[in-house]
């Protein structure tokens, strides 16, 4: 069974994740994927370099993530250039982890991504799970991160305040993360033994 994670920033799909892969879910994290597209050596690099120049990157040639964060999250049309650039090649690991966590007998695989319906990993789902919380709570755990306010805004304005409602439309089961860890983890729970149920039914 394949279940795919989606949420805004900051909403604790990376958590709901952790408890999965307790339960011994296979976890594909495609935030990790990207940061390996774009590692030294990487040809991404080189199409990031053509359109975003010399100042995203650092004396020895490593991406700069904040500073190209800077850019792509103040300006749409940015954003899109690198999605169009990076998806790709995280869509090209993404498959191969996929198979190989499959192959290894994993009882249920997981991918966490922010952009799994725009990229079209949804589509490879046998569920799609939204992770969400509040606004309050939202800004209160990326402030935790180290992340400025202006920062937050910025990124959260780039993927959309309506986002989870949009989310909400492709989701089949949704985990609102408000709560404490033990009500949210005892609510994952749940939910995991509800869809294992269905898969197990097909």
């Amino acid at each position: 069974m394949r279940i795919g994670l989606i949420g805004p920033i900051g909403c604790g799909k990376s958590t709901v994740a952790g408890w999965l892969a307790e339960r011994g879910g296979s976890v594909i994290d495609a935030d990790r994927l990207a940061r390996e597209a774009t590692a030294p050596g990487e040809p991404t690099l080189l199409a990031i370099r053509a359109r975003f120049g010399d100042a995203v990157f650092a004396r020895d040639g490593v991406l700069d993530r904040a500073a190209l964060g800077r850019i792509v999250f103040a300006a749409p049309a940015a954003l899109r250039d690198l999605e169009a650039i990076v998806h790709p090649a995280v869509r090209r690991r993404l498959d191969a982890a996929v198979v190989a966590a499959e192959s290894s007998g994993a009882p249920f695989v997981v991918v966490e991504a922010i952009k799994l319906v725009e990229a079209g990993y949804a589509a490879g789902c046998d569920e799609v799970w939204l992770v969400t919380c509040g606004p309050a709570t939202q800004r209160a755990r990326l402030a935790a991160k180290g992340v400025s306010a202006d920062d937050a805004e910025r990124r959260i304005a780039a993927q959309g305040a309506d986002l989870a409602d949009r989310l909400r439309r492709r989701a089949a089961r949704v985990i609102v993360t408000d709560e404490s860890p033990e009500e949210t983890r005892a609510a994952v729970e749940a939910t995991l033994e509800l869809a294992l149920r269905r898969g197990a039914a097909r």
